[in-house]
């Protein structure tokens, strides 16, 4: 009898025992399933369109978006999507945006070639410069975010994505306006605005990994009653050749801003103000938008994560 008695106690004692530590077990469990699903996130990728001075839009999507706390993991930019997006993407700070954006200048991109006219009449080695002066790193790779600029090679008709090397190289050639900047030899091809082929290449930011785009497209209405000159007229039919590339593409962004700088002329300079107040407006309107698109993936795939 005593010998039954002990091992009821001994039982009871290594229930008493194993309990709390089978529901501390579960807690830990339980908590941290709920800090895996916390931690999942979409990659966001932001991608800046073509369209040259109206491009000082973008300055003010990205300080939208930076007020609103949207995350930003990359960006990926065509001709002047490229050379804001660089700028941002070497500190991830739109107030130094801001800054060296606004300090761009048609002087700082027209060096004209007076001596060989034969492939364009402006060489773009002082666009190259600004970019170098303005971005103190050498390579793409180096800057905080991962960042892409997309160009055409001129001789195959085809997209290029300059992903790696020479920084400024790569602004350069993704912003060569064919008929206005001189084709760029880069990377053993012959290189010309990315626009001309893929003037809002959400597509690069789909093969780079991210699970929500945001695209910017200032290539809308190219009306234009003023083309007086061979620059008017060459601008003008690059100006709808980006609008029209671009038809058929955004469709595939998650969130597409349309800042309204359709009346601010390809080279106009004195709208800075104007098109980056355009820019936070619309990305203010796009905001509920973005936050739903985070809310559903984030709520998938947390799902999803908790169903393995």
């Amino acid at each position: 009898m005593n010998y039954k008695v002990g091992i009821m106690r001994y039982i009871k004692s290594l229930v008493l025992i194993l309990i709390p530590l089978a529901v501390a077990a579960c807690a830990s469990l339980n908590q941290a399933g709920i800090s895996a699903r916390a931690e999942v996130k979409p990659k966001i990728a932001l991608v800046l369109g073509g369209g040259a001075a109206r491009g000082f839009a973008h300055v003010g999507v990205i300080r939208a978006l930076e007020q609103e706390k949207i995350p930003i993991d990359m960006v990926v930019g065509t001709s002047v999507g490229s050379l804001i997006g660089a700028m941002y993407a070497y500190q991830a700070n739109s107030f130094e945006l801001e800054w060296m954006a606004f300090s761009l200048e048609k002087d700082h991109l027209f060096d004209y070639a007076i001596l060989s006219l034969s492939m364009g009449p402006v060489k773009g080695d002082k666009l190259e410069e600004f970019v170098a002066s303005k971005i103190p790193v050498r390579n793409i790779e180096d800057l905080k975010l991962p960042f892409a600029a997309v160009a055409t090679d001129l001789n195959r008709g085809t997209r290029v994505v300059l992903d790696r090397g020479p920084l400024a190289r790569a602004v350069r050639a993704s912003c060569a306006i064919p008929g206005v900047f001189q084709p760029v030899v880069h990377q053993g091809r012959m290189l010309v605005d990315g626009g001309i082929i893929d003037n809002i290449p959400i597509s690069v930011a789909r093969e780079k990994g991210a699970d929500i785009v945001i695209a910017v497209d200032i290539s809308e209405n190219v009306t234009n009653y003023n083309i007086t000159n061979l620059a008017d007229v060459t601008l003008q039919a690059v100006a709808i050749m980006f609008r029209e590339n671009v038809g058929y593409k955004k469709k595939d962004a998650d969130i597409l801003i349309t800042p309204a700088v359709g009346n601010v002329g390809m080279l106009d300079f004195t709208q800075k103000k104007f098109c980056m107040q355009a820019g936070i407006e619309a990305t203010q309107r796009a905001i509920p938008e973005i936050r739903k698109a985070i809310e559903l993936w984030t709520t998938k795939h947390a799902a999803s994560g908790a169903n393995k």
